[in-house]
């Protein structure tokens, strides 16, 4: 029987203690609630889809079900699978950690219906907060701030567009239901809002169910600051402090510290005043945060912020509140979920140091923070910090969820020194075998703005270099150690790396190049040919002697560029062994997958393509055609045979990874044929324009 508790400030509670604890996600929010349910006691359950069968959440659960298939409406968007499991395996609770089912108010009602415990608000709470534009509404009735905008039900394109010449651009295109920037859109002028209503509609619909959106005032230099607040039944609502969440790319963040920079006592109060009020002024029980824009044009001000929304579950970034709260926030969930009180009052929660997470994608930040897939053959976090995971080495990204593989988290007494120890985590992390953003991460936590709290929502597409890719045909390519390094492992595939478990072997080498570098007379070498920003280099490797290696990079300006590479033994190469640089000595790492050629040196990391390989999947002229830059789903073709199209022009969109990726012209052409249709699955590499050969017209 449930057992009651109660206080002398409040009204008995029913308590129902959790003892078996099913987690309806993925990944490391999945990893991150075991842990703590298993230092209380808990048992745990995970849920699985049949592309997660082996992950680590699924390890490290006391018990696993599959399901269903790898897309998440089959499998972890599937209300009734989820519920089945928790049956199956007699669950007292669900938690749902973030995203997927995590605000979905029919969810928290079919685990009432089944007696099973929610991990969460209920879903009166959800549902007024789950739709901005009556959140907004409620917000302006509670006396919070709010930005100026429209936030009603009349979504007829004539009439929203006329709205958002009454608000005055730039406007705010934003999806009613969901977060993390998907169904939002930045529209500068009227010519350009109708086409991005249709997409902001399109993705909400696909990503929320609801192609609602509304229309809100654009903050010129926005900042995104957040409050942490926790209710539980007995009365008592507290907050944890502020976040601020303003290094974003794509309206998603990649970097949130707490607490926030430039927060003077007098801001702070106000605007965790106004969180409070938020969550009180709908009886909010359990984690939840309140979003707030905030002027950055100048100091923080107490009229110069605004409610923007409240999620009603845990955040990605809560590990910075804990680390300077001290507090576990999943316990305090449990704990209130259970009917038990908080444990600790408003006085009792203090600021202690200083600290900053970065999330680690799968991402090409070159390619415009493009997702990216691929197998994890290197995949080690640096030391110094707090690290969420739930992807270990081996694992292969999947195309289906979202391409977060970690969270990096540094703490200490003051802001500088948790960007430094952050800093030093992720440049002494290795991610080898799909593309992240690992280094772009490093170096923004040396930006000199954000390391002097100079940080807004727009500083990393509008105030940072390294986002813009280089046009391959102006920047000329120099000889560094990993190329050099590459050019050697490229030229001597041995049998001693085939034994160390990496895939060595060259399916296109000869007898004769597997005997290794050798000739009857001078210093043995070969050519060597590697792809690089879709250039094709040659090099010259020489063996000196056992041990040393000269590689030159050879230019047909006749200034050829050489260095000398010291390596004690090759065979240690796939696991990493010291190397010198012209004297200099650094780590290294280096071995083949296929045809591509990992290698890392001094944490700087790099693939390189063989071109055997690339000249066979352009030979039947790839490059007169658009081909799908990773595996995903159809959902609009904006064109057909015949057509004529522009630079610049959006032929194809497609949904990958949680997210809208437009497919464009890259110069005018003619289409020949289409491949694809809507809700067509396509691969990584597939076709799906052919343009007319202009040299045959």
């Amino acid at each position: 029987m449930p057992a009651n508790h109660s206080d002398s400030n409040s009204t008995i509670v029913e308590t129902r203690p959790i003892n078996s604890l099913l987690i309806a996600n993925r990944g490391e929010i999945a990893c991150r609630i075991i842990r703590t349910a298993k230092r209380l006691g808990i048992r745990t359950i995970a849920i699985y889809s049949n592309a997660d069968a082996d992950a680590m959440h699924v390890h490290a659960a006391d018990v696993a079900v599959c399901v269903g298939e790898a897309l998440p409406a089959a499998s972890y968007l599937n209300i009734a699978a989820v519920i089945d499991a928790a049956k199956q395996t007699g669950a007292d609770a669900i938690h749902p950690g973030y995203g997927f089912l995590s605000e979905n108010p029919e969810f928290v009602e079919a685990c009432s219906e089944q007696n099973i415990t929610f991990v969460g608000p209920d879903a009166s709470a959800m549902r007024s907060m789950g739709l901005k534009d009556a959140a907004k509404a409620l917000m302006e009735e509670a006396g919070v701030p709010v930005v100026p905008g429209f936030h009603g039900d009349n979504q007829d394109p004539e009439f929203l567009s006329r709205k958002a010449d009454d608000i005055g651009y730039p406007v705010l295109i934003k999806a009613r239901a969901g977060g993390g920037g998907k169904g939002m859109r930045k529209v500068d002028k009227p010519e350009e809002f109708v086409a991005m209503l249709e997409a902001a509609q399109r993705e909400g619909g696909a990503s929320f169910g609801d192609s609602t959106v509304l229309i809100e005032k654009y903050i010129e230099q926005p900042r995104h600051i957040e409050v942490q607040v926790f209710g539980d039944r007995h009365g008592r609502c507290v907050h944890l402090f502020e976040r601020d969440c303003s290094l974003q790319r794509r309206h998603q963040k990649v970097i949130e510290e707490a607490p926030a920079p430039g927060m003077s006592d007098e801001v702070r109060r106000a605007m965790t005043d106004a969180a409070i009020r938020t969550a009180e002024s709908i009886n909010y029980v359990g984690a939840g945060t309140v979003e707030f824009i905030v002027d950055a044009s100048g100091p923080l001000r107490t009229d110069g912020f605004w409610f923007m929304e409240m999620n009603t579950r845990l955040q990605v970034e809560h590990p910075v509140t804990e680390a300077i709260t001290g507090f576990d926030l999943v316990e305090w969930q449990l704990m209130v979920a259970a009917g038990l009180p908080l444990p600790v009052k408003q006085a009792d929660i203090k600021i202690n140091g200083h600290s900053v997470e970065a999330r680690l994608y799968a991402e090409d930040v070159e390619a415009g923070f493009l997702p990216a897939t691929g197998t994890l053959h290197r995949f080690k976090l640096g030391d110094g910090g707090r690290i969420d995971t739930g992807v270990m080495q081996g694992d292969v990204v999947q195309p289906f969820y979202d391409p977060m593989l970690a969270k990096l988290i540094s703490h200490a007494s003051n802001r500088d020194d948790a960007f430094r120890r952050l800093q030093r985590m992720l440049k002494s992390s290795v991610v080898m075998g799909a593309t992240t953003n690992r280094a772009f991460l490093a170096e923004l936590c040396a930006h000199s703005g954000v390391r002097a709290g100079h940080v807004h929502t727009g500083l990393i597409e509008t105030g940072m270099e390294l986002t813009s890719k280089p046009d391959n045909q102006s920047v000329r390519i120099s000889l560094d150690p990993t190329l050099a390094l590459a050019a050697v492992v490229s030229a001597n595939l041995s049998e001693s790396q085939s034994e160390s478990g990496v895939d060595p072997v060259d399916q296109h080498a000869t007898v004769f190049s597997r005997l290794g570098l050798w000739q009857m007379w001078g210093v043995p070498g070969r050519h060597v040919e590697l792809l690089v920003n879709q250039a094709l280099l040659t090099m010259q490797v020489e063996r000196r002697s056992s041990t040393q290696w000269r590689v030159t990079l050879e230019s047909s300006d006749e200034s050829d560029e050489s260095l000398c590479l010291q390596l004690d033994s090759l065979d240690k190469l796939a696991s990493g062994t010291p190397m010198g640089v012209d004297g200099r000595l650094v780590s290294a790492v280096g071995f083949i997958i296929g045809d591509s050629i990992y290698c890392l040196v001094d944490q700087n990391e790099a693939r390189f393509n063989r071109p055997a390989t690339e000249h066979a999947d352009n030979a039947d002229g790839a490059g007169d055609n658009v081909i799908a830059p990773m595996p995903g789903r159809i959902i609009a073709v904006n064109c057909a045979a015949g057509d004529s199209v522009s630079k610049g022009d959006v032929l194809i969109t497609l949904e990958a990874m949680k997210m809208e990726h437009n497919l464009i012209a890259s110069e005018d052409a003619e289409i020949q044929s289409i491949a694809v249709q809507i809700d067509d699955q396509v691969e990584q590499g597939m076709r799906l324009i052919n343009f007319v050969d202009s040299t045959t017209t």
